[in-house]
């Protein structure tokens, strides 16, 4: 069910500035339900206790890389269209009625509410599917985590798909003069998104502290303690349901009230991610290099028949060459001058011709001789 709350005016900022316009946010709890909100950055702020710097990453007017952010009470997350602010009770996620954001909505709707099962017992547990159950042992954070990097690989691996499949059938047709360009680009452009998506990834895993900031319930729990059935109800599950991750390994997984340096729990689930999207960007560097390797076979059948059209216009040049010697003696005897010689000698005319197309012929042979003999023409 989707509610429409109105901003609340208690958190908007009294400050006399110029109105910031209001933009569109899906709140989504963990009972799997969802509000709708339509407020400014400021009351964004004071509901999640975040500065406007790292707000300002999620403002779709500005271009900022692909980042994941641990705060004090939140991770903030800019994935391509993926922009989303995690609390540990909530996922407040940027323009819900996005072409492709409604799909991240639509799962994180089916997975956040599995949790509350526990409470009812084994036999609400059972009618939980098995993949549903497995994310029972993580805390709510990690779950909206997982579902974002799952719905980001998705969707660039869709993406990788989809070029794939219009680019190999075009670059097998090489009779029909194609330009690769257009590809190239296509390529190039999503093969930066992977890779900005990638380095966030990378980054995080390279730094134990920031992936330890994530631990959003472990922080909430240490600072306000409660009962056993209180914020560890997400770890109370049957021995039978096992995570994803623990499907890796079973035995690294860290409670709420573990060590604070333990985050084996958050690597195993971001390394995973990490390997897919790695895998994509494996499949479009070898598209890339397929492309590539295209593009140097047509330019050698380019460069083949370059070269016979090369070699044709050599031979009229050399054929011109011979005719012009012979269009020159015919302009020689064919001058309107008087001399003395050419009365009663009628039968040199046919000696003229033969002798100059001889002539013509044997320099044509010896053009072609000195060509094949440098390598000019194929032999």
């Amino acid at each position: 069910m989707t509610h429409v709350v109105p901003a609340d005016p208690q958190v908007l900022v009294t400050v006399k500035k110029k109105a910031q316009p209001s933009r569109s946010w899906a709140v989504l709890d963990s009972n799997g339900e969802t509000t709708l909100l339509d407020v400014d950055k400021y009351a964004i702020m004071h509901r999640v206790n975040i500065h406007a710097r790292d707000l300002r990453i999620l403002d779709p007017l500005l271009s900022y890389p692909s980042t994941i952010l641990g705060r004090d009470g939140a991770i903030v997350l800019n994935l391509e269209h993926i922009k989303a602010i995690i609390t540990a009770e909530e996922v407040l996620l940027r323009d819900p009625s996005g072409e492709y954001v409604i799909p991240v909505v639509q799962e994180l709707q089916r997975h956040l509410p599995v949790v509350n099962a526990i409470n009812q017992g084994p036999e609400a547990i059972g009618h939980i599917d098995a993949e549903a159950a497995d994310e029972c042992v993580s805390p709510f954070e990690f779950r909206a985590l997982e579902v974002t990097l799952e719905s980001i690989c998705s969707f660039l691996a869709a993406r990788t798909l989809e070029l794939e499949t219009a680019a190999y059938p075009a670059l097998d047709e090489l009779t029909s003069l194609i330009s690769s360009r257009k590809l190239k680009s296509a390529m190039t452009r999503l093969t930066a998104r992977v890779q900005k998506v990638r380095d966030a990834l990378e980054q995080l895993l390279d730094d134990d502290d920031d992936m330890a900031d994530l631990y959003l319930s472990r922080k909430l729990a240490t600072s306000s303690p409660v009962s056993g059935s209180g914020a560890a109800n997400w770890y109370a599950v049957s021995p039978t349901i096992g995570s994803k991750i623990s499907k890796a390994s079973r035995g690294s997984i860290a409670t709420i009230h573990g060590d604070e340096n333990d985050v084996e729990e958050l690597k195993m689930l971001l390394e995973a991610y990490f390997m897919q999207i790695d895998g994509t960007l494996n499949k479009l560097t070898t598209l890339r290099e397929y492309i590539d390797d295209t593009e140097d076979y047509i330019n050698i059948q380019l460069d083949n028949h370059r070269n016979q059209l090369i070699q044709l216009e050599l031979f009229l040049s050399s054929g011109s060459v011979c005719l012009s010697v012979y269009s020159l003696v015919a302009a020689i005897f064919g001058m309107n001058i008087p001399f003395t010689w050419n009365d009663n000698h009628g039968y040199v005319f046919k000696w003229v011709v033969i002798i100059s197309g001889l002539l013509s012929a044997l320099l044509f042979i010896l053009i072609m001789s000195y060509a094949r003999l440098k390598g000019l023409v194929g032999s």
